[in-house]
């Protein structure tokens, strides 16, 4: 993997409508070559974000009373809230470079970022004829513990990924996530029995060569 150092940017607690609004002026802004490479480290209140290809059955019972809102990413239903690392991507594809090509090298800097908090983690191979199958297992485990979402306009990169960290996992269950009824979501929390956020946001830094 080569290195690719990115610009860090850093909030907390972001709407998830003004998050998009400013990820787009990033994209506009590298596109035109105003920005370096970003990572921009942040959580969400509760949401839970569809894909334009999600069925209607995997959409959440309303009554829990959590919205749900389309997205511009590639990927399925995905829950973001409070105790949830989400990272956007802005970064220029090198020539003939893909998208996907990209979103293998974040599962491998997230592994990384994983291993360090005493987590181990793998990607998953997609298997013949099925739909693009991306994120992070735990390896132990079993569980997925990172969704990854992500598109490519004009050669630059948009959305990115989520890292379970320390917040409440009931509201995976109320939706099918990722498009697997199966899947057993998971946090660094309940693998590792401790976590701090700081720590993790150190870590999944350091993992994307990202500095402010």
């Amino acid at each position: 993997m080569r290195s690719r150092p990115l610009t860090l940017i850093q909030d907390e607690l972001v709407d998830y409508d003004k998050a998009m609004e400013r990820m787009a002026e990033m994209v506009e802004q590298r596109q035109r070559g105003e920005r370096p490479d970003t990572l921009w480290l942040l959580s969400h209140p509760q949401v839970y974000t569809i894909g334009r290809r999600t069925p209607a059955d995997h959409l959440p019972d309303p009554t829990h009373g959590i919205p749900v809102l389309e997205t511009t990413r590639g990927g399925q239903l995905t829950y973001h809230g409070p105790g949830q690392l989400v990272g956007y991507l802005i970064v220029q594809l090198a020539p003939g470079e893909g998208v996907v090509d990209y979103i293998r090298e974040v599962e491998h800097r997230l592994i990384d970022a994983l291993s360090h908090l005493d987590v181990p983690a793998e990607r998953r191979d997609t298997p013949p004829g099925a739909e693009l199958l991306t994120g992070v297992w735990t390896t132990t485990t079993a569980r997925k513990i990172v969704s990854i979402g992500m598109r490519a306009s004009r050669n630059v990169t948009s959305h990115g990924f989520a890292l379970n960290v320390d917040g409440d996992l009931q509201p995976w269950a109320w939706a099918v996530a990722c498009g697997l009824p199966e899947v057993d979501m998971t946090s660094v929390l309940r693998e590792a029995g401790r976590t701090d956020m700081d720590e993790v946001r150190n870590v999944v830094a350091t993992a994307f060569e990202a500095h402010p």
